[in-house]
């Protein structure tokens, strides 16, 4: 990859031949790969060293994926691409709701792991920005300082939340169907929709003010979701 200094992922999995074989495809896309065992050491790795990216098993004996996701979440906003032997759709809310920017489920294709680091840290990436103060509906968003506020009280947002907020505020009235949002705010041409309605959601409970009847961000039946002014 053509930068300064190579992306760099950390590894977290219990499975030290699968983690070689994730690295080495990590590495041919010019990743600096490091590698954890368990969950404790890879948290403490993560904080010590701030990586772009962690690619992080969920099942681990110890401090699981989900702790250690959660405890990630408190410190940093760094993209969690998560690992999985189950595929029960409670599992990937879970790592979701907890912040977590994608999953793959096992057994997976190497080549569609590396794909989705790309996605995420593609997203991840600085772009054109947007205004230094967006405020609509009592929300109040300071861009430059990543900073949310609600009826100038501070609300706390996870990176895709966030990352929705900004979507609908600068689009109010449009209507986004649920893969055209997987694509703008994840980066993912395919993938599982059920994403960005838990997104949703957790949005919804934040920032209306009963999230069961939203007053703004509107279901829209049939297409997806819109921002009622």
């Amino acid at each position: 990859m053509d930068s300064e200094a190579d992306p760099r992922v950390l590894v977290v999995d219990d499975d030290p031949a699968l983690a070689e074989v994730v690295a080495r495809y990590l590495r041919r896309d010019g990743y600096e790969v490091d590698y954890a065992a368990d969950g404790a050491t890879g948290l403490e790795r993560a904080l010590a060293t701030l990586p772009d990216l962690v690619v992080l098993d969920l099942m681990m004996p110890g401090m699981d994926g989900f702790e250690v996701c959660r405890r990630l979440r408190r410190a940093t906003a760094i993209p969690v691409v998560m690992l999985t032997a189950r595929g029960e759709e409670t599992d990937r809310i879970t790592g979701l709701d907890l912040g977590a920017d994608d999953y793959v489920t096992k057994p997976f294709s190497p080549g569609e792991l590396a794909a989705r680091v790309r996605a995420v840290l593609r997203r991840a990436a600085p772009a054109a920005a947007p205004p230094a103060v967006l405020a609509r509906d009592g929300i109040e968003i300071d861009t430059a300082g990543h900073r949310v506020r609600r009826h100038g009280v501070p609300v706390e947002l996870t990176t895709k939340e966030y990352d929705l907020l900004v979507c609908f505020l600068t689009n109010p009235g449009r209507a986004f169907r649920r893969e055209e949002l997987l694509e703008t705010v994840w980066g993912w041409s395919i993938g599982d929709t059920s994403t960005v309605t838990v997104h949703v959601r957790r949005l919804r409970e934040k920032i209306e003010d009963d999230a069961s009847a939203p007053r703004h961000l509107a279901t829209v039946r049939g297409v997806g979701y819109r921002w009622e002014p």
